[in-house]
């Protein structure tokens, strides 16, 4: 895939628009200053879109920024700007063609902000994905393709703070404005190589999976990592301590990363489970510098998860009724099909996964006739071809 290494000038000759000067920008930031995007949206057929999102910074993640770039107009929209109405903004933007970079997450992310629903697609990491490249984030394409380095502190940033600074900005802007080359590119890779259709169809599913938007909390939430493994009192200060930390992040509103990792909580636990009392508990992990903060409200949630009889925790969710181990003969199925997945992602330079995950692998050696069920159509034409499922 010769492509993939074009230098720009080469690009340049070979029709690729290329665009070197920084990126212009309008922040759409005050009651009514949406108008210049709405009007822009409604001469076009397909815009570029990002998100920025805090969820490095709060509790509840909140869509900070939108950046699109519309005829080479790049509009920034604060999402968080008081009295700014986007209602008209998300009825023309669903009617429109997106070019996105690893959409699912800014797909969920404004589904259940206002229930966004995109009516098509093109993502240019699917894309990447698709055409076997092993560095498919959008910096290192945006280098590799335009010799552009985006600053690393933009990924970190805290998008809720305002103002933004013209640092923050110019690098969202920057997210944005070679998309649309970069889709050009990529997609004249795929069409050479026959797999355009692919891509359509992985977009599709892609939106659908958006409209889903994130999976809900449910109460066996706090069985993180290796919580399988504890019994009784290992069992009860987790649920104790896991819910401490919900508390303390929901309270200082900050992820509950930031409070203390799940490996904190999980040598808790382990110390619970080796009978240790509540201040030898505490005492086996560090909390650094947080130390004198935490520890009073921590040790009494030791202290009740210890008080606590685990028999009267939520229970596990047991397997389905209906599911059964594969057989033997299931299990050696599984293997010839996933021997001719990988046969076919090495003659592709593909990753395996793309055709065929392992929970899929497992569905389709119980059910092969209901391959098509499982896999989207071009994962089962190439599957449906090969010695395992062929004849089927």
């Amino acid at each position: 895939m010769i492509s993939r290494f074009l230098p720009t000038r080469l690009r340049r000759l070979l029709g690729v628009k290329v665009s070197t000067r920084p990126p212009a920008f309008q922040l759409l930031d005050q009651p009514g200053s949406l108008t210049p995007l709405l009007h822009a949206l409604e001469k076009v057929d397909e815009v570029a879109l990002d998100t920025e999102a805090d969820n490095m910074y709060h509790y509840k993640t909140r869509v900070c920024l939108l950046q699109f770039l519309v005829e080479r107009e790049v509009y920034l929209v604060d999402v968080l700007a008081p009295g700014l109405n986007l209602e008209p903004l998300w009825k023309v933007l669903a009617g429109k063609h997106l070019i996105m970079h690893g959409s699912d997450f800014d797909l969920r992310l404004l589904h259940d902000l206002c229930r966004f629903r995109a009516k098509s697609l093109f993502d240019t990491m699917l894309a990447a994905q698709l055409l076997g490249l092993q560095r498919i984030g959008l910096a290192s394409l945006l280098e590799q393709h335009f010799a552009v380095q985006l600053d690393k502190d933009g990924q970190k940033a805290n998008w809720s703070k305002r103002p933004i600074t013209p640092k923050l900005l110019n690098y969202a802007a920057l997210d944005v404005w070679h998309l649309p080359a970069l889709q050009e590119i990529l997609a004249r890779e795929l069409k050479r190589l026959g797999r355009m259709e692919w891509l359509e169809q992985q977009c599709r599913a892609q939106i659908a999976a958006g409209c889903e938007g994130f999976a809900p909390a449910t109460e066996n939430d706090w069985r993180i990592g290796r919580s399988e493994r504890l019994r009784g009192a290992g069992l009860s200060v987790l649920h104790a301590v896991w819910h401490w930390r919900e508390a303390q992040a929901r309270r200082l509103d900050t992820p509950p990363f930031k409070v203390c990792g799940n490996s904190v909580l999980l040598k808790l636990a382990e110390a619970a489970e080796e009978g240790k009392g509540h201040a030898a508990i505490l005492a086996s992990v560090h909390l650094g510098k947080r130390h004198d903060r935490l520890a009073p409200s921590l040790t009494a949630a030791i202290r009740a998860g210890l008080a606590r009889d685990s028999k009267t925790l939520p229970r596990r969710p047991g397997r389905d009724p209906s599911h059964v181990a594969l057989t033997q003969a299931e299990i050696e199925f599984q293997e010839r099909i996933r021997a001719d997945r990988d046969r076919i992602a090495r003659k592709l330079e593909m990753e395996p996964t793309l055709i065929a995950n392992r929970s899929q692998l497992a569905q389709i050696a119980r059910h092969p006739k209901k391959l098509s069920e499982f896999l989207l159509p071009w994962q089962a034409d190439l599957l449906r071809r090969e010695p395992a499922l062929h004849g089927k």
